[in-house]
């Protein structure tokens, strides 16, 4: 998953974001809550982690602001706020889910991947471009309705590209998604499975295009 970290609280924060990142996870951090909305309509992120008290704005200001745009991330709300009416207030401004500081690493975890399994289930499945269409429940791929054989770096690379259709996704970003354990990958190692899909996609109006100096990038189909 990309996941953004909205925390002003740099023991917290550092946390966290450690705390994801060894789970494989990519992550994002802002300490503000004013560039978050315009982020979160730029980049894809699977799940937001949003404080309250943030130093510029209140957290509910853009919790209201994500809602109101219809951007349907989830959210996770983290805050000292333990009073009841606090909550009730987070989730109806449209949090999915509330947890009081302090917490624990495991079950911040446990609940990021429960509000990513329920998105996922409420979008759909099926991530598209053109006639390439990646089911994510099955793990199956198919282009023009042919299965298309994606051993699992294949697919984890490609599942990286066409979440951010049109937009360049850095080897590091790439690598971080394909690591396991904390073992990072060789640059080389991207490039070998860029190649391959790059083979598997020949002639299907779909192209892998390298942007030099910054990664790569999934165009549209026309």
């Amino acid at each position: 998953m990309r996941v953004l970290v909205v925390e002003d609280d740099s023991t917290i924060a550092g946390a966290v974001t450690e705390a994801l990142r060894l789970a494989g996870h990519e992550v994002d951090h802002t300490e503000r809550g004013a560039p978050v909305v315009r982020s979160i309509e730029k980049d894809h992120y699977d799940v937001a982690i949003l404080d309250l008290g943030l130093p510029d704005m209140d957290g509910l200001v853009v919790l209201r602001e994500l809602r109101a745009m219809k951007l349907p991330i989830p959210v996770l709300v983290i805050t000292a706020r333990d009073a009841i009416e606090d909550r009730v207030r987070g989730l109806e401004e449209g949090a999915d889910d509330y947890m009081i500081k302090p917490f624990a690493l495991p079950e911040m975890l446990a609940r990021v991947n429960a509000l990513h399994r329920r998105w996922l289930a409420t979008r759909g499945d099926r991530l598209v471009n053109g006639s390439l269409v990646l089911e994510l429940a099955s793990r199956r791929a198919t282009l023009s309705g042919e299965n298309l054989d994606l051993p699992t770096r294949e697919w984890q690379v490609l599942e990286c590209l066409i979440r951010r259709v049109e937009k360049v996704v850095s080897k590091e970003e790439i690598n971080s998604a394909l690591s396991q354990d904390g073992d990072a990958l060789s640059d080389n190692a991207v490039e070998v499975y860029v190649s391959r899909l790059r083979a598997k996609l020949e002639h299907s109006g779909i192209e892998i295009r390298t942007v030099r100096g910054f990664g790569y990038m999934l165009e549209a189909a026309d």
